[in-house]
């Protein structure tokens, strides 16, 4: 065996490996702890070994190959090996450690490391003031601030720090962390690494810039898979053959309507009271409707005739164990059913009963209370009251009734209502919402943002559309087997694109931020990039629509998992970041592409078990799959580089080996492979290299999904 090849073999054979202890890492994680596995996997010296023979034989490799005269791509292998030089100069050179310091408190001249060791500065730090900032008219924090002082040689500055604005003196970096109870003290990060975050940056300039200059260099493979004549001509090879009763309302749309546009103070948010219409529907009854009842119209029931309802199956049950003790044979339960005489059903169960069964209690009890939240109004936070004591706008329940004007009002609407005087109660409730506009109105949201938020719940409707979509793709799958019918589904697929960029804008607007946040925002834009996506590649990729609507449709599927979507809710301090948006776009993008290679592989091994002579489709497949391949690996290693440089920002670390930090690199290193198609020949068959298209593509759903549902961790929310 010549060098080359030792050298081949020990540099793929490393990478296999370091992603085997990867994926191993985050399983014992799960049990025995973040500590442990950092402690003697991650920053093991055996681990550390195996990434530098790594590095060293993989260069070692390339120049065996004459890869230096092509100057992009050997610049491209370059940047990995500074990104892990830097990251060696951190874990040699660099400190990370915390420091708390009080209001007038002396000054501080150490912080504490992760072994609980304290480490000295060069000089002395105090705390002068701390302010908690608010979200306008709410109790969610915005921002936290620090403003401190540093005694040097030179004299006493001051510095102030806040969430994602971190303070630099000599080669220290502090950052805003948390603070006290009682506002008068603070938790910085502390981080001193003057060497290896400018190696790793620089790392991360070279790995974008050569990744940009690798689309455009010729003579690349992935030049080459453009001009490849199946490519032009394989849209005309693919021609071959294949074998409870609904309630009765007494409560009118109009008026639950007119009801629902009242201020409400909910979820830290001021936003319409149909928002709260809708998040209590979906949570009771497992939809945004009760069967011919809109959400506003259950909440006005619930509200203002109760006594009617107590005997309506309205709460959704999950686990047979529950039914049973709750004397219910379907899925759904009446008020009534909880309560025995003056007993609550499901005491005994919340006290000694099996883990699930008491989670399964709790739903259900969680669901009872909330009922009877709304019916005595303390559910429903529409009283606004001016502090002048703070100068702020407090808001209460209708069970506290602090404003007397608006008490008065419902109490009229009852008697309006029961006397089916609807436009009479209607007016009253556009008494109550001058009030509001009154008392409030300086920390009102913008008509346009509370309009927006109306029309948003109004148009909103993911898992209809998600199921329309799916029927579409199945059904537009099996017939371009036969024949292309792209241009039948080129206009549908335009309307669904439509529909999903103005759902993302009003969430955007009612938000105010860009709604990549969480995992349903998340799955919403990947559903935007695939009909995008769709609409791009339709004229020369035909199976591009069928493969859209699926993918559109599980996508947005995922987005509905659970009773309904997430509640739009203020961000985190640290959320609020340009950089946070971008990481998520590029690795929504990326796994959006590898959804389609996943799709396209599935479809090859289809026809590979099931049809003969099918080999050039299988590789017009192929290359399809290629192509797309790479700017998927390039999107996803610079989204997750750039989400490395946001939590560095954010938190003094550009990488902490959270799960899904790993995950995400879990599945770079994996689809990395498949691109060497020159060293690996393996990969050059196209029924293997569609093999691998659907294997990997387990490691995508383990890093959104399985991260999310099994291992936790910081990243867990999204």
């Amino acid at each position: 065996m010549n060098k080359e090849k030792i050298l081949k073999y020990t540099s793929f054979g490393l990478i296999i490996l370091i992603t085997v202890l990867l994926m191993a890492a985050t399983v014992v994680e799960k049990f025995c702890g973040s500590a442990f596995v950092r402690q003697y996997i991650y920053s093991s010296p055996v681990m550390i070994v195996l990434w530098g023979l790594m590095a060293l034989s993989a260069l070692g490799y390339l120049l065996q190959r004459g890869i230096h005269m092509q100057k992009i791509t050997f610049l491209l292998h370059i940047s990995f090996a500074l990104i892990l030089a830097g990251a060696l100069t951190t874990h040699i050179c660099g400190r990370q450690g915390r420091l708390h310091l009080r209001v007038g408190d002396d000054d501080v001249n150490s912080f504490v490391l992760p072994d609980g060791n304290r480490a000295a500065f060069p000089f002395e730090i105090a705390l002068d003031d701390f302010e908690l900032r608010y979200y306008q008219g709410t109790l969610a924090p915005m921002d936290y601030i620090s403003n401190i002082s540093i005694q040097d040689d030179d004299g006493r500055i001051s510095a102030t720090i806040s969430m994602n604005n971190i303070f630099k003196y000599r080669g220290y970096r502090f950052y805003q962390s948390g603070y006290d109870a009682d506002n008068n003290g603070t938790t910085l990060s502390v981080s001193f690494d003057p060497f290896g975050t400018t190696i790793t940056y620089l790392g991360y300039l070279c790995l974008i810039v050569s990744m940009l200059l690798f689309f455009f260099q010729r003579g690349s493979i992935f030049r080459s898979l453009l001009k490849n004549p199946i490519l032009k001509n394989g849209a005309l090879m693919l021609l071959f053959f294949v074998g409870v009763g609904a309630k009765a309302a007494n409560i009118p749309s109009d008026f639950a309507d007119s009801f629902g546009k009242l201020y409400v103070y909910y979820n830290d948010r001021i936003v319409p009271l149909q928002t709260l219409a809708r998040d209590y529907t979906a949570k009771l009854c497992g939809d945004v409707s009760y069967e011919d009842l809109s959400a506003e119209e259950l909440l006005c029931e619930m509200f203002f005739n109760f006594d009617e309802w107590q005997d309506a199956p309205i709460i959704k049950v999950k686990g047979k164990d529950i039914r049973t003790i709750l004397g219910i044979e379907g899925a759904y339960a009446s008020i009534n059913d909880f309560m025995d005489g003056d007993s609550y059903k499901l005491s005994t169960v919340l006290r000694g009963a099996d883990a699930k069964t008491r989670r399964n209690a709790e739903m259900a009890t969680e669901k009872f209370n909330l009922v009877m939240l709304c019916s005595s109004g303390m559910l429903l936070n529409i009283v606004p009251e001016m502090n002048y004591d703070t100068e702020t706008v407090e808001w209460f329940s209708l069970a506290d009734r602090k404003n007397a004007i608006i008490g008065a009002t419902i109490e009229q609407i009852a008697v309006a209502l029961y006397a089916e005087d609807y436009d009479k109660a209607i007016s009253l409730v556009d008494e109550i919402k001058s009030e509001q506009e009154k008392v409030a109105e300086t920390v009102l949201p913008e008509k346009l943002t509370f309009n927006a938020e109306l029309l948003y719940n109004n148009v909103h409707c993911g898992k209809p559309i998600a199921i329309i979509c799916i029927v579409i793709g199945m059904a537009a799958y099996l017939i371009t087997i036969r024949r292309d019918i792209s241009r039948l589904l080129f206009i549908p697929m335009c309307l669904l694109f439509a529909y999903i960029s103005i759902n993302m804008v009003l969430r955007a607007m009612v938000s105010g931020h860009v709604p990549l946040s969480n995992g349903f925002e998340t799955m919403t834009f990947m559903a935007w990039c695939c009909s995008l996506l769709a609409i791009i590649f339709s004229k020369r990729f035909r199976y591009a629509m069928p493969f859209g609507f699926l993918i559109c449709g599980f996508s947005l599927l995922v987005a509905m998992m659970g009773e309904s979507s997430p509640q739009i809710t203020l961000l985190m301090p640290v959320l609020h970041s340009p950089l946070l948006s971008v990481h998520v776009m590029l690795i929504m993008m990326a796994y959006t592409l590898l959804a389609f290679t996943m799709m396209n592989g599935v479809t090859a091994m289809v026809l590979h078990f099931t049809h003969r002579g099918t080999a050039v489709q299988i590789e017009y497949l192929s290359l399809i799959s290629r192509i797309l391949l790479y700017p998927a690996v390039f999107l996803l290693t610079v989204g997750i580089f750039i989400g490395a440089v946001w939590a560095n920002v954010s938190w003094g670390r550009y990488w902490g080996w959270d799960p899904k930090e790993v995950w995400a690199l879990i599945t770079m290193l994996i689809y990395a492979l498949a691109i060497h198609v020159q060293s690996l020949k393996w990969f050059r068959k196209p029924i293997h290299f569609h093999l691998f298209c659907v294997v990997a593509f387990l490691s995508v759903l383990m890093t959104y999904f399985g991260v999310n549902f099994v291992l936790g961790g910081l990243h867990s929310y999204a």
